[in-house]
């Protein structure tokens, strides 16, 4: 049996986006809790990711969420990992509060973010390895955390969507294309004032 690889590429970018899960699973975490949270996002969750992002740029005039938004759905699939807030009982003072008592709920622990960092790290060598093309994106990840795609109590989401393609779709990115602007107006009922 002959396979193609252009017949198969999606699913040899899935393998590799579960192997980088694992790379993430495995990193460093602080004094060894776990709190981490990781997912895949494919198809139709893709594209609601990519229509919150459409919101949350009318919403906040920030227009890197508009090519950000295109660009995601030119992936095969989104890794998406976060971290649940616990603090560590370190007192560390890395959140700006001198102990994790007198720190509000709402505000991260530093070392939450650190392990959220290094699993990102860690999951973006494996894809290094594996010569998949990735990028870390803060704003699908937003949109992630807003959808509330690994639960109510993750605080901070980052996105690595994964293409196997001939040219890295990630890097020298188009700017927004045409249709992006009829999404938005499908999405949310008018452009906002900026697009007008």
């Amino acid at each position: 049996m002959i396979q193609n690889e252009r017949d198969i590429r999606k699913e040899l970018a899935l393998q590799a986006a579960r192997q980088m899960m694992v790379a993430a699973r495995t990193a460093p975490k602080g004094k060894g809790i776990d709190i981490i949270e990781i997912a895949l996002a494919t198809d139709d969750d893709i594209r609601r990711m990519s229509d919150e992002m459409l919101k949350i740029s009318a919403e906040t005039g920030m227009k890197f969420f508009l090519r950000d938004a295109d660009n995601i759905l030119q992936s095969d699939v989104v890794m998406i990992l976060g971290t649940r807030r616990k603090p560590q009982g370190l007192n560390c003072f890395h959140c700006g509060y001198k102990t994790c008592e007198s720190k509000p709920a709402e505000a991260p622990c530093a070392l939450n973010t650190v392990d959220l960092g290094i699993a990102v790290g860690s999951a973006c060598a494996k894809a290094s390895d594996l010569r998949v093309d990735t990028r870390v994106m803060f704003s699908a990840g937003l949109a992630a955390q807003h959808l509330e795609m690994l639960g109510k109590d993750c605080g901070c989401v980052m996105a690595i969507p994964v293409s196997a393609t001939s040219k890295n779709p990630f890097f020298d990115r188009k700017p927004k294309q045409p249709e992006t602007q009829e999404r938005i107006a499908s999405t949310d009922g008018a452009l906002p004032i900026f697009l007008q």
